[in-house]
């Protein structure tokens, strides 16, 4: 051969040349005789696209559960819980002031909390009922802005309460109908306690989109859920003496001062895991002794259980690209099998074994990385419509598809991670390469003699 012919096939068995393209190309694109084979190609890539969209969807809508629960229990429960000790509560607004100069602080509330029994029209239930100023009610905007019916201009003077849709009806209560709370810690008298029992009217029906709010939870002004679960105190004014036990109520009224109190401080942060650096900077600020409980604390067990979920379904829905993957070995040795001669033509011709290998690795690539993007593409597409596929389907069938009973949440929310899907996208095109290699291997140890001497 002369120096020129052995430069142009040099030339042509050069790694990933335009000879090794056409030919993997070509294996690519379905023959009649072929068709078995082709079948079994679309297959294996359909396999690797359902694979790729089912992580991507599934670890989206795991985000978004963790995104949207965290929103809503850190939107309405802070960062922070404070509880007051060795003295009672009566400084709760200078503690508030305090809190909020801290760096890192957003806001703090305070609140009156107890718990107790709430009577409707229809029945009745148990009810965790939070006193809260309309002040500290607009420092929450996920409670401020998620009234349905009524409004809580002037929420303070109203002496009304606000609960939410899923408690109004399972109560049978509507704005302006009688809510009646009753609290088993009422007077104490010679015949023993009394039950404390009061009717409030429905001023304000709200959705949070969050089951456990929206059924559970009875808010009514700061005063008077003092007054409910007295929580004051009567003590003399300065320089008062105790008028006795004659004195007039107008007499008593100028004797003393009431001084409310109330049951915590909910502090907000900027940064949710920085709790473990700003927890000493507020209890320094408080300037006196208060317990401080952490959302991780409160949450720990929950969360955690979320985290082990999400690792957990990660590594079960692999398993179906790994099945893809192993589909790609099968159908590249059916395919190899089918092209022996090919393979020892392109041999003869001079076609070098890495040249086989690179040329049947490529084709097996093709169908990894096609159904990668195809599979991008439909989890992408699917995650972004999550609620609004899950509607559909849910009206299709007549079965409710992720009960809010049971998920907490109103709606299925989907947030995509930008990194986990480049993490899967990754994952499968590695597998899907890795997956050749065998075929490729074998394809290249064919023998161009014993191959042809069978055709």
């Amino acid at each position: 051969m002369s120096s020129a012919g052995r430069q142009a096939a040099a030339q042509s068995t050069q790694p990933f040349s335009r000879f090794e393209l056409i030919v993997a190309g070509r294996y690519l694109r379905a023959r009649r005789k072929d068709a078995f084979i082709s079948v079994i190609a679309g297959l294996t890539l359909a396999g690797v696209a359902i694979g790729v969209a089912t992580l991507i969807v599934v670890m989206s809508v795991m985000n978004g559960f963790r995104a949207e629960l965290l929103t809503k229990i850190l939107g309405l429960n802070g960062h922070f819980t404070a509880f007051p000790i060795e003295q009672q509560f009566t400084d709760y607004s200078t503690v508030v002031k305090n809190l909020e100069v801290v760096p890192g602080v957003t806001h703090a509330v305070a609140f009156v909390e107890g718990q107790a029994l709430a009577s409707g029209q229809q029945e009745s239930t148990g009810v965790s009922v939070r006193g809260m100023d309309l002040q500290s009610i607009k420092k929450l905007p996920l409670l401020y802005a998620a009234n349905q019916q009524g409004g809580w201009e002037g929420w303070d003077q109203s002496r009304g309460v606000a609960l939410g849709y899923r408690l109004a009806q399972k109560l049978g209560v509507g704005i302006g109908d009688q809510v009646t709370i009753i609290n088993p810690k009422g007077a104490t008298t010679p015949f023993g306690t009394t039950p404390n029992i009061r009717s409030y009217p429905v001023t304000i029906i709200f959705d949070l989109g969050m089951v456990e709010f929206d059924s559970f939870y009875i808010y009514m002004p700061l005063q008077a859920a003092q007054d409910y679960f007295k929580l004051y105190e009567d003590v003399l004014k300065p320089g008062m003496k105790n008028p006795g036990p004659d004195a007039t109520d107008d007499q008593i009224d100028a004797a003393y001062e009431r001084q409310y109190q109330a049951t915590g401080i909910e502090v907000f942060i900027n940064d949710p895991d920085a709790i473990d650096a700003i927890r000493p900077k507020l209890q320094q600020a408080a300037g006196r002794p208060m317990v401080m409980t952490d959302w991780q604390q409160r949450n720990e067990t929950f969360f955690s259980a979320l985290q082990v979920e999400r690792v957990v379904m990660f590594t079960i829905l692999s398993m179906i690209v790994v099945v893809a993957a192993f589909n790609i070995i099968s159908s590249l040795v059916m395919l190899v099998k089918d092209k022996g001669a090919d393979i020892a033509v392109l041999r003869t011709m001079g076609a070098t074994r890495g040249s086989i290998m690179r040329i049947f690795s490529m084709t097996g690539t093709a169908i990894g990385i096609a159904g990668t993007l195809v599979g991008f593409g439909l989890g992408l597409l699917i995650a972004a419509n999550a609620e609004t596929l899950r509607a559909f389907v849910s009206n299709l069938i007549g079965v409710k598809i992720f009960p809010p009973e049971v998920f907490f949440l109103s709606s299925l929310p989907s947030k995509v991670d930008p990194l986990e899907v480049t993490i899967i996208v990754i994952i499968a095109l590695l597998l899907s390469f890795l997956a050749t290699l065998y075929p490729a291997w074998r394809a290249a140890q064919y023998d161009p003699v014993e191959a042809l001497r069978y055709e």
